[in-house]
Order: C-alpha cells, then structure tokens, then sequence
C-alpha cells in the first residue's frame, strides 16, 4: 500500500507514475474524499471542545445549586453528534483505504517505460541454445514415453483439467530438482529453509497485494467462519511471518526460502499453455524471500535475482534476464527482473523467475517493521521475493534441453547426486 501522505501532498505526482503502469487514479474523487476527511476532522474536533466545556460547566453549575439538567441534555446531544461525526470519519476513512488498497505501488526511476511484455528490456544472455541434428520433441511427448510420467489424464480425473500424476523417473527428477535447488539455496546463498502453511488466512493474502485485488486468481475455501485460500507461492506466508512484528535491525537481513505447491485458479488465462506443464493449477516451486532495511532493498534485489540464476547456470540451462517494464510489473513490485529459460522446442525463452523489489508497499500493508538502533523508532521495513526456481518449468527446460535422439534425457550433472547416480532417463 501506498503511504497516505503521498495521497495527500503529491496526488498528482503519484497519479502520472501509476499512469505509466496503466494505471488511471481517480484524483478528483481522492481529492474529495480528503476534503470531506478534512471537514469532518475540523467538526470533530469542535464537538470534543464544545462536549469538554459543557462538561466542566456541569460540575460549576452543581455547585452553585442550579438546575444541570439542560446542561446535561445539552452534553448528550453533543455527545450524539460527536459520535455520528466520529462515524462518518470513519467511513470517508474507510472508504480511502478501499481505494489505497486497490492502488498498486508505484515504478522505481530505473524502471523504463512500456506498456506490456513487448517493452521490457533485455540484461543479459547466459550459455548458447543447443543445436540439434534431430527433430526435437516437447516435454509432454518425451515425458510421456517415460514411464508415462505425465499423466495428464489421470490428473483430469482426479481434479480436473490443469492438473497432473507425475511417476517414476519423471517423479524422481522433479523431486531432485526441488531438493538442490533448496541446497544449493541453504548452503550457498544463505537461506534459512522453512515449511510453510498451504492454506492461509485473508489477512495473509492481504498483506502481500493479492487481496482484494486478486481473489479470482485463488482456490478459497470455508472453514465454518473462517476463511482461507491456497497459497499461490509460498511469498505469502514467509513474507507474512514478520506481519505486526517489529524486528530488531540486527537481525536483518532475514532470508528464507520454502519449498512448496502453489494454487492459482489462472483465471483469464483460457487457452494460453494449454498443453503440459507450462501453465498447471498446481505446481512445484522454490521460493526466496528477502526482508532488509530500506537502503538495502535495491541491492539485495541485484543479490536475490542472481541466487535464482546460479540454479540456471548449474545445470547449464540457457537463459536471458529482463527487466519489466512499468506496464508489464506486478501489483506490488517497484521493480522486477524476470528470468526466461530457452525451450528448445517452443524455440524460444520462457519466464522460469521473476524477482521483485516490493520496496515498503506490503510493509506497510503488513504493519512489518523493524527498529532502527540509531533513532530507536520502528520503520518500515522492504520485503523482496522471488522464484528460486519455478520446479516444474524448470523439469521442462531439463527434459527439452538434455533430450537424445532416442527420446532419452541425460540427467544434468549438479541433479545426479540426487538420482542416485543415475546418468539417463528413459
């Protein structure tokens, strides 16, 4: 969420850097609101004073032996409207935060412009994409011959159509590929491994921005009263362990990392990657979530997005890093690189990370802060996350990449300690 004085002293500001996101803020209504804030503020105020007086004037009056009762029909009077006014504050109040807490965060200066996917900015490029002296097959086609280790029929039955049984080699591959990448995570780069809930509670969801914006994208379900949701990436919880907490600066930077399935209904996405593993309801991955002091956050977004390419350059996956333009971030990034992997028989790169700098939006959503040790005052603190990597794609970009011409996989070096030695698939 965005900090409300920002709403209130540079509207217009903050209103011409959301429009490069696409965003349109509806300033006169903002403006309105405020001023209504404002005049109900004034007229609170002067009842509380008015109530006050009366007050005192009650016990002067009792005392000098006169007739208090029109003083104190005049106090409950002025109590009403002191408590109808403080209820209209509380509405124009809440009906600000609506509109705040639908407002995505607005683009870092490093960010360049663009109005969708088309736009963003090409970093780098990592390793040359393999030729090969056969017709390549998809994974679908490769994995299906092993083991029919997809098996996206039995998963239509079970479930419903986006969702899949994995067996045998395939099974164990994409387990392998979870466990060094937490590893790799753990003992490398500094993570603390953590498990997390699958379910969450609303206050969760709205704590990092998928919430209120973004329920159709969840699988929801009731508890009785409660309410809870599947997480869509284990960010949810790990970012939501420090909600309402204030950290001591000395214990940042705090970075952990999870292993998890994540739930995403894909709504809106009909059609798109509709074959195989690309676009799943329910998918593997590894996350890294980062939550460091403010001067920090830029550089350990440059720290984060580099752990997630080392798991890429250890199995010698070719990849490109972009960075996203302002059209194309999501709602609570400032900024983001994605990383794309290439597959081979799309013949072309695929997002496999996307690694974002939330900077104090989902801070201050979260009430997540830590105390700075030379003011001694709470401050915000700046939450960063990414994929570290996404498990199935990157079973994708394995299978498509370390394809035989007899349909066999060749099992990358970094994963064969984690197949038992096993060379080759298939």
């Amino acid at each position: 969420m965005l900090d409300a004085k920002l709403l209130r002293t540079d509207l217009e500001q903050i209103a011409a850097l959301l429009a490069k996101r696409g965003f349109t803020l509806d300033t006169e209504q903002l403006h309105a609101l405020e001023q209504q804030r404002k005049e109900i503020q004034v007229k609170t105020q002067e009842l509380q004073s008015q109530r006050n007086t009366r007050s005192k004037s009650i016990g002067q009056a009792k005392a000098r032996g006169e007739d208090i009762q029109p003083l104190l029909a005049e106090v409950g009077q002025l109590g009403a409207d002191l408590d109808a006014a403080k209820e209209a504050q509380d509405m124009i109040l809440s009906q600000i935060n609506d509109i705040a807490s639908s407002i995505p965060n607005v683009p870092h200066d490093s960010v360049p412009d663009g109005e969708s996917e088309d736009d963003n900015v090409e970093v780098l490029t990592w390793g040359e994409p393999k030729s090969f002296d056969f017709d390549v097959k998809d994974h679908v086609d490769l994995a299906t011959a092993i083991d029919k280790g997809l098996d996206f029929e039995s998963g239509a039955k079970l479930s419903g159509t986006r969702f899949v049984v994995m067996r045998g080699q395939i099974a164990r591959l994409n387990r392998a590929i979870g466990q060094f990448m937490l590893d790799m995570h753990t003992e490398q780069h500094g993570y603390q491994e953590t498990n997390v809930p699958l379910l969450v509670n609303h206050d969760s969801l709205y704590g990092t921005g998928q919430l209120p914006k973004f329920g159709e994208d969840l699988f929801h379900t009731d508890l009785g009263s409660k309410k809870f949701s599947l997480i869509p990436t284990a960010e949810v919880p790990l970012t939501n362990l420090v909600r309402d907490e204030i950290v001591d600066e000395n214990e940042l930077p705090i970075k952990l990392t999870a292993l998890s399935a994540c739930f995403r209904s894909e709504a809106g996405s009909s059609g798109r990657d509709i074959r195989g593993l690309i676009r799943q309801h329910q998918f593997d991955k590894v996350e890294l979530v980062q939550l460091v002091k403010p001067e920090d956050s830029f550089e350990a977004l440059e720290e984060l997005t580099s752990h997630a390419e080392k798991i890429l350059q250890a199995l010698n996956l070719p990849y490109r890093k972009v960075v996203l333009c302002t059209g194309d971030m999501g709602f609570s990034a400032t900024k983001t690189y994605d990383l794309e992997v290439w597959l081979p028989a799309q013949q072309t790169y695929r997002e496999i990370s996307s690694c974002s700098n939330m900077g104090d939006f989902q801070a201050r959503r979260m009430h997540a802060r830590y105390r700075n040790s030379e003011t001694i005052k709470p401050e915000l603190l700046h939450t960063l996350n990414g994929s570290g990597l996404a498990v199935g794609r990157t079973l994708v970009a394995i299978l498509e990449n370390y394809q035989q011409a007899d349909g066999s996989v060749i099992v990358p070096d970094a994963l064969k300690p984690y197949m038992g030695g096993i060379e080759k698939i298939g």
